[in-house]
């Protein structure tokens, strides 16, 4: 069995030399015959091995002798021992979510913090072909795709590795009787009241005895062959979502031609861009990607609003996706007079007026941030304010006025945006729309004798130059 978790390791780079590794043990069969196999293979690998252990709080006197029994076998085998106690079933409340789920996040989050601790670089975790097995058997019974079909992963984000992923429980609980270590049993893995031990305790004997003896090895190698396949369908998306996707600051943008990819690339974009804004895809169902793919199909303006506050938001058939802020948005009477030198416009803007000579020698640059003006034609106070109902300019280049919401419509900017472009107004005409067009009145032209030079500059500058 050893020779197999070796191999295991080796063929996915589990395990680098100087390794810090972060052992999660609950102190059953799987989590100590992994801590003994690290601890036997420690001084070979030139690695160093910690034990982590969580105490649920979920089964009284039983959970502190399993916390006694971890902290006790680490003591005589001279490894550093690290635990936390938390309440799941009140973090569970707290947090509305399951038990299974609470549990879960609590301990990815204790492993974290112990790997800041002690500066460690991996957590091993003790999952077995058999988890495995189960798993998938549980995500076909909810209708999985292929990412679910596959399985487990060995090795995730280069940190969680899973040594004994193809060693069945039979091998473990064998192992742990040759080695006497006398493992824990949680008695409540006995107990057929959660739909993963009826997978465990009835399904899989019952398929074992009348269908496939070897079902576990049959999900398993159905796992890695599904695996490979959808590494490659994961490349072709992401070379797909970095050719279609726009990432701002505050939003991802989908490009419309995103939507003639084939499905299996289409689906998977929404997925990247959800989760960039989002940070996980929790809570997220087949029926919520399917929605965003029709509502591209709608007309621009409609929108949608998906589990964790995600608005998404057809704009000329480019998808917005953001988080939903209602109340984070710019007053429209938001107005300030500005004057020669540096303006500051809160904490994160700043407006440099300039006046400068008109002469052969001056070329006036090309930035979107930087734009200049016939300082002459100006009558009443320089202002910088934000768009208003019934607002008009002279674009440049143009003969008449058009009203500013369809000069928006025009450039297809979608309506959310509007409010937060910055315009320069000479007394009540609009001079500038910020990274986007100058007035026609006020161009620079030959006869022009003084220029004012406006510069806004803002932190965390988009792609528009302010």
């Amino acid at each position: 069995m050893l020779e197999k978790v070796l191999k295991t390791i080796e063929e996915n780079n589990m395990i680098e030399k100087g390794d810090k590794i972060i052992v999660g043990v609950s102190g059953g069969p799987d989590s100590m015959c992994l801590l003994h196999i690290l601890r036997s293979i420690s001084k070979e690998y030139c690695i160093e091995v910690v034990a982590a252990h969580i105490n649920h709080c979920l089964r009284g006197e039983e959970a502190e002798k399993d916390e006694e029994y971890v902290k006790d076998f680490c003591r005589k085998n001279n490894l550093k021992f690290y635990s936390a106690k938390i309440d799941i079933n009140k973090l569970a409340k707290e947090k509305n979510l399951s038990c299974e789920t609470a549990g879960r996040e609590a301990r990815y989050s204790f492993f974290k913090k112990v790997m800041k601790d002690i500066n460690g670089t991996k957590v091993a975790l003790a999952h077995n072909a058999n988890d495995q097995c189960e798993t998938i058997l549980m995500r076909i019974m909810r209708g999985t795709g292929i990412e679910g079909l596959a399985g487990i992963k060995p090795i995730r984000d280069n940190i969680y590795i899973r040594p004994l992923i193809n060693i069945t429980r039979d091998e473990i609980e064998e192992y742990c009787v040759s080695n006497n270590l006398n493992p824990r049993i949680d008695k409540t893995n006995l107990e057929t009241i959660y739909t993963r031990n009826k997978i465990r305790l009835e399904l899989i004997p019952y398929i074992r005895k009348n269908f496939n003896e070897d079902i576990v090895g049959a999900i398993n190698r159905l796992a890695i062959n599904v695996d490979i396949d959808s590494d490659y369908i994961e490349f072709m998306a992401k070379k797909s979502f970095e050719q279609y996707s726009v990432v701002k600051k505050d939003r991802i943008i989908i490009l419309k031609n995103a939507f003639n990819e084939h499905r299996a690339i289409v689906t998977r974009m929404i997925r990247y861009g959800i989760c960039g804004i989002k940070g996980n895809l929790y809570n997220y169902e087949k029926i919520h990607i399917d929605q965003v793919i029709e509502l591209q199909k709608n007309e621009t303006g409609k929108e949608l609003l998906l589990p964790g506050a995600i608005k998404v938001v057809n704009n000329y058939g480019d998808i917005h996706i953001f988080k939903y802020l209602p109340n984070n948005h710019i007053k429209e009477d938001n107005e300030y007079i500005l004057t020669l030198g540096d303006n500051y416009i809160g904490d994160k803007m700043r407006v440099k007026l300039e006046l400068i000579d008109n002469n052969n020698a001056l070329k006036l640059g090309k930035w979107e941030n930087v734009k200049y003006f016939d300082f002459d034609k100006i009558n009443g106070n320089i202002v910088l304010r934000y768009r208003r109902d019934g607002d008009k300019f002279i674009p440049l280049g143009m003969k008449g006025s058009k009203k500013l919401k369809d000069f928006f419509i025009d450039l297809k900017i979608p309506k959310e945006e509007r409010n937060k472009i910055p315009l320069i107004c000479f007394n009540k005409d609009i001079a500038w729309v910020v990274g986007y067009r100058i007035s026609e009145n006020f161009k620079v032209q030959k006869t022009t004798k003084n220029i004012l030079k406006i510069n806004i500059e803002r932190e965390e500058q988009n792609e528009r130059g302010y």
